[in-house]
């Protein structure tokens, strides 16, 4: 990564918190290739009903799409081999996790308060950063996405939050094969996984993908409030 990509600051929509109050939670939303924040940011108004004092933010990613006159990309996706996929996303870890640190730190939160919420390209992110962070964040839920780097996951593994993933069975960018993948490498890992094949779902997010996200949401913070 250059020292021009070091120095650009992630930004993008932000939303809430809807009870006006004080943020608890942080929900940052990361969206798929040639996309940008405003792609995501739909999911604040029905996922804030669920957490009130949620503050959503959807950062742009950091570069320019690649394979697209527009939009933004977290790495590129010229080179789809396993090796590169993982390269790409190690590189880009580093500026998102500084992301994350500071949005915690601006508003007082820790990363049991954090939810990470990937698309596509995005999902790859969000696994692959949430499972490296020093501290769990409270959950990653992705959609239409893939692990990457899924055989060196058990010896990289740090944290272990708890993840949902939903996949569309008709996905026509991202073979659906991925989610058992993915599912078969992050229990191996110790890692808590709920998985949804979405029958006739091509590469996208149904209503039944949001109310999914809706309950496991609804489920990892009341399992929260009792430990607490």
């Amino acid at each position: 990564m250059d020292s021009g990509s070091e120095e650009m600051r992630l930004d993008g929509p932000r939303e809430g918190p809807r009870s006006g109050a004080a943020p608890r939670q942080l929900v940052v939303l990361l969206h798929g290739l040639g996309a940008n924040g405003q792609d995501l940011i739909a999911l604040a108004p029905v996922l804030g009903q669920i957490l009130p004092d949620a503050l959503f933010v959807a950062p742009d990613a950091p570069s320019p799409c690649d394979m697209a006159p527009f939009g933004f990309q977290w790495f590129s996706l010229q080179l789809r081999t396993p090796e590169s996929l993982y390269v790409g996303a190690e590189d880009a870890r580093p500026q998102l996790d500084r992301f994350l640190d500071a949005e915690l730190a601006r508003h007082g939160l820790s990363d049991e308060q954090l939810v990470l919420i990937g698309f596509s390209q995005g999902t790859m992110m969000a696994l692959h950063t949430a499972l490296r962070r020093p501290r769990a964040c409270a959950c990653v839920i992705g959609y239409s996405g893939l692990l990457v780097g899924e055989d060196r996951l058990g010896a990289e593994v740090v944290s272990r939050p708890p993840v949902l993933l939903v996949h569309g069975d008709s996905d026509e960018v991202v073979s659906p094969q991925a989610l058992p993948v993915a599912v078969e490498a992050l229990r191996g890992a110790g890692v808590e996984v709920a998985a949804d094949l979405r029958p006739g779902l091509g590469h996208g997010i149904d209503e039944t993908g949001i109310a999914l996200a809706a309950q496991f949401l609804t489920d990892v913070f009341a399992d929260q409030e009792v430990t607490d």
